[in-house]
């Protein structure tokens, strides 16, 4: 076959002329001429060695042009009957037949009709009048479209065949099966004859008693023809049990098998060969040109078929990939779709053990929901690389997810789960906060308000009284100095319901859920208060109007009341304060209250001092009222703090300091104990963090080295990928440390800045980034593999990619990328500035364009389009890997695959369910009928398929 598609002219050239065939491709050097001598029946020709020449004897005087044999030779029976089978065999392929060879082409139709089987070609409309002068244009035509293909017709006329002439019947005949059934045979560059004749003795040469020397005596006890049917199709042939002295039982079983199962009319009779000394060669020639053909066109197809399973398997193989990434991703993209409201719900709920809950429930998500969705991303991932990969290498297009399940679209929909996660974990710890400070606040503001209402319980009848009405004089002085005392208890409670108004405001703005019952009860210690101070007021008044009317009041009572009430408050304030609730969150906090709780301590033996010296004016008062006989009422008018209330609540305070003592001592122990375990989580917190860090740059300098063959780095990354997977239990024992700081609610720790939140990514992404890793390597050892790339080539690259990353970061940009390629031998002209690498002489730029490589601006962006199908500026290993691998290998093609399918179909433009059934496997004979669209040309029959439009679409250049 030729191998350039180039043509070329064979001249057959004589002492008086030449046969030229021009056009013909080169490889099939037209010999038709060369044939023409061979046949034995001419004795005058001689075949000569050189270039496909025919040369007459000097008996015939001169050269021959197609010159027809003598004419004994064309009058053969078996010669007339071999040549009306041959006809007959293409001819009832559009129908038709001949009866008499000599008469059935005189009007040229039939014969036109022979010239379009055979050939393929349409030939000029025939003329269908019966004239004379129409036969011999129709003939006319025939013989310029035998001419039209290389052949020059000497002696041979369009009225010769009219007229019915055999002689000139059967040598246009014979020229027809040179030129069409004969002449492409090609057999280690020997053609025609010679190559049919190779052909018949390699395909024979196993079998015994064969032995083929020519196209006569070889085959006449026919056990050539019985070989040659074994060797192709032994199922139809039992060859050891034919007999050497039975040639025509031989002959006979030969021509019947081939005419049953092979398709190849009867054009010999098997008497007329063993009964003729010497058989007709043309007859024979004719003959085993039909088994030639049979046989080569189901090797053609079995190859065709061949090629076609294997492409079909690949793609069936890739879809199979690309349906479970579609499924995982889907099944990812769904949980997370699920997932993402959960941790975006930020209604609060109204107690700490509901909000608790919730912060139990996040925790469980961490543990055991996540990582395995951490690891289903991972190897989706994973495979979605190795899918392109195994595209790349089989020269199919770029796989691309359906709408919504882009790789990106995975990361973006895992970004924004990883975004609520944290929200949501941060407003868990921040609402627990705000319930503590709530129910804090709210009990403190109902224990404020308890001592207010109970305090103020009666003050209002009490200053509503008109007991100064009938008083006497010195009852009225005692109820003015009584009324001064409770206005300096009032001013003194005066803080107390600011604070109680102060916890309301702030329980209103952290939206404490019982705010409507805290807000009225406030209002109403308000409007009591503000009622109490009017009333005040008006006493006050109406006793100073009074005054003037009463004498003087005992002073040293009033003295005892004015010490008495402020002293009474001060304690009453003390009790509060040491029954007081506090929460803390570090050793600093607690220290602080202890601190203050010392220095309140401290002030006690002061306090105590003021107690005697008020119970001092007390007892000073009854000694004078005894000394004097004066008869007291038995109560201080002026205060109903008495000397027992003083004690009372005295001893009340020194009772509380020991039980405040007791409770400020455990919290200090349980911030200790907090405080421990900060320190213990800060300690191997500070260990795991910089060993992921420094695991993370390992990583990245073993990428970028990459010493050794791909198979050892693919060993060592996988060593190492176990070392990081033995680590585990480290972070298991951090896990277990951060469990117990969670639960003792521990919030922050300034020991470290590592949070267990750092430690989890951190680890999410030595682990990616090793597998991410590995997962590349394996993709090079595959392209390696498949595009037949040396491991000094694929060192080279990985070396001169290492060089023009600058930055380490696994990717180059365009003018990186640029500069990498004309180190590798490219010469990228830049119109704006030209980047050669390292250097940018003069010297090197002329030495870089002499060397015939120039891609310009339009192709670098067409490599850039390639290797960045997806325009993020960076250009990774693998696709550059891919780039220069396309660059130095060859793979499967759209046109090839539709070669193979055209052989399969019969040289048709299109083929049917049942041709596809017969040549392919069943699955993949079924996966074509399904895919492939119908035909619409021309010559479209029922049932035809599109062949072309099915090959176009697995390479990507179409749609199915």
């Amino acid at each position: 076959m030729s191998r350039s598609g180039d043509s070329c002219q064979n001249t057959w050239c004589s002492a008086r002329g030449s046969l030229e065939a021009p056009g013909l491709p080169h490889g099939l050097c037209l010999r038709l001429g060369l044939e023409f001598a061979l046949v034995r029946s001419w004795p005058s020709a001689h075949i000569h060695a050189g270039p496909c020449r025919w040369r007459g004897s000097a008996g015939h005087g001169g050269s021959m042009r197609n010159r027809i044999a003598p004419e004994g030779v064309w009058t053969r029976p078996s010669l007339t009957d071999t040549f009306t089978a041959w006809c007959n065999s293409h001819l009832r392929k559009a129908g038709t037949q001949i009866e008499n060879i000599d008469e059935d082409f005189r009007d040229g139709l039939k014969l036109m009709l022979l010239l379009e089987v055979i050939s393929g070609e349409r030939l000029p409309k025939p003329e269908r009048g019966k004239m004379r002068v129409h036969k011999i244009n129709n003939v006319n035509k025939a013989l310029d479209f035998i001419a039209s293909k290389g052949v020059k017709l000497v002696s041979i006329g369009a009225e010769e065949i009219v007229d019915g002439n055999a002689k000139m019947t059967l040598g246009m005949i014979w020229t027809i099966i040179l030129r069409f059934a004969i002449q492409d045979i090609s057999v280690e560059e020997t053609s025609a004859k010679e190559g049919l004749l190779l052909w018949c003795q390699r395909k024979t040469a196993p079998y015994k008693n064969v032995n083929v020397q020519n196209f006569h005596i070889s085959w006449k006890d026919g056990l050539a023809f019985n070989a040659l049917i074994h060797r192709h199709r032994p199922e139809l042939i039992e060859y050891d049990k034919l007999r050497k002295d039975d040639p025509v039982t031989n002959l006979n079983n030969a021509f019947e098998v081939a005419e049953k199962y092979l398709d190849i009319p009867k054009m010999l009779d098997a008497e007329d060969i063993v009964g003729t000394l010497r058989p007709d060669e043309k007859a024979i020639m004719t003959y085993v040109s039909c088994f030639y053909h049979a046989f080569s066109g189901a090797q053609k197809a079995e190859t065709a078929a061949n090629r076609i399973c294997k492409v079909l398997a690949v793609n069936q193989e890739n879809e199979h990939l690309m349906e479970d990434y579609e499924r995982l991703a889907s099944d990812l993209l769904e949980w997370i779709r699920r997932t993402i409201p959960w941790l975006e719900d930020r209604v609060p709920q109204k107690t700490i053990q509901e909000m608790q809950q919730k912060l139990e429930d996040f925790r469980d998500y961490r543990r055991v929901h996540k990582p395995p969705k951490v690891q289903e991303k991972c190897q989706l991932e994973i495979n979605f690389n190795t899918l392109q990969t195994k595209l790349r290498l089989s020269n199919r297009p770029a796989f691309m997810p359906s709408e919504g399940r882009m790789v990106s679209d995975i990361n973006n929909g895992w970004q924004h789960l990883e975004q609520a996660e944290k929200g949501y974990e941060e407003w868990l710890l921040n609402e627990i906060r705000r319930l503590e400070r709530l129910d804090h606040l709210a009990e403190k503001f109902r224990q404020k308000a308890s001592i207010h209402e109970a305090w103020t319980d009666g003050k209002e009848a009490m200053l509503k009284h008109r007991d100064y009405e009938t008083a006497t004089l010195s009852d009225i002085k005692a109820l003015i100095r009584k009324h001064e005392a409770f206005e300096s208890d009032l001013a003194a409670h005066q803080d107390r319901v600011e604070q109680i108004a102060a916890i309301a405001q702030e329980l209103n703005e952290l939206d404490y859920y019982d705010s409507h019952n805290v807000n009225t009860r406030c209002q109403k210690i308000c409007d009591q208060w503000d009622a109490l101070g009017s009333l005040t007021q008006s006493r006050r008044e109406a006793l100073e109007k009074t005054e003037k009317q009463l004498e003087t009041i005992d002073q040293l009572h009033l003295e005892y009341a004015k010490r008495a009430a402020p002293f009474n408050n001060w304690m009453e304030s003390a009790m509060e304060d040491l029954q007081d609730m506090f929460i803390v969150h570090t050793i600093e906090e607690i220290e602080g209250l202890i601190s203050a709780h010392d220095q309140f301590k401290s002030t006690l033996p002061d306090a105590d001092r003021e107690r005697e010296a008020i119970l001092a004016i007390h007892k000073e008062a009854q000694r004078i009222a005894e000394s004097n006989h004066i008869k007291l009422s038995g109560s201080n008018p002026y205060t109903t703090v008495t000397p027992q209330i003083i004690n009372s609540k005295w001893e009340k305070v020194q009772q509380l300091v020991p039980k405040r003592d007791h409770a400020l001592l455990e919290e200090q122990s349980k911030q200790q104990s907090n405080e421990h375990l900060r320190r213990q989580f800060a300690s191997q917190a500070n260990i795991v963090g910089p060993w992921i860090q420094t695991k993370m740059e390992e990583i990245g300098r073993i990428s970028i080295e990459m010493n050794g063959t791909l198979e050892d780095q693919l060993n060592h990354l996988k060593r190492y990928e176990r070392s990081i997977v033995d680590y585990k239990p480290n972070l298991d024992l951090l896990e277990q440390q951060h469990q117990l700081i969670q639960e003792a609610l521990i919030f922050d720790n300034k020991h470290t800045n590592y949070t267990m939140e750092h430690i989890r990514v951190g680890w999410e992404q030595l682990l990616t980034t090793i597998a991410r890793t590995i997962n590349e390597v394996e993709n090079q050892i595959l392209t390696r593999d498949a595009k037949g790339i040396s491991q000094e080539q694929m060192q080279e690259f990985r070396a001169s990619f290492n060089h023009f990353d600058k930055d380490h970061g696994g990717a180059l940009g365009p003018e990186e990328f640029k500069a990498c390629l004309i180190s590798l031998g490219y010469d990228v002209e830049n119109d704006r500035q030209k980047q050669t690498g390292s250097m940018d002489s003069d010297d090197f730029r002329a030495l870089l364009i002499s060397t015939g490589y120039s891609l310009g601006d339009a192709e670098f962006n067409r490599i850039m389009s390639v290797v960045d199908p997806n325009h993020s500026g960076l250009v990774t290993f693998q696709a550059f890997i891919d780039f220069m691998s396309r660059e130095t290998t060859d793979t499967d093609t759209a046109d090839q695959v539709i070669a193979s399918f055209k052989v399969l179909a019969g040289d048709k433009n299109f083929i049917t369910a049942e041709e596809l059934r017969r040549e392919l496997p069943p699955d993949q004979a079924e996966y074509c009928i399904a895919r492939m669209a119908p035909y619409q040309g021309p010559d479209a029959v029922p049932g035809a398929l599109d062949y072309k439009s099915f090959s176009t679409a697995l390479y990507g250049e179409s749609d199915l």
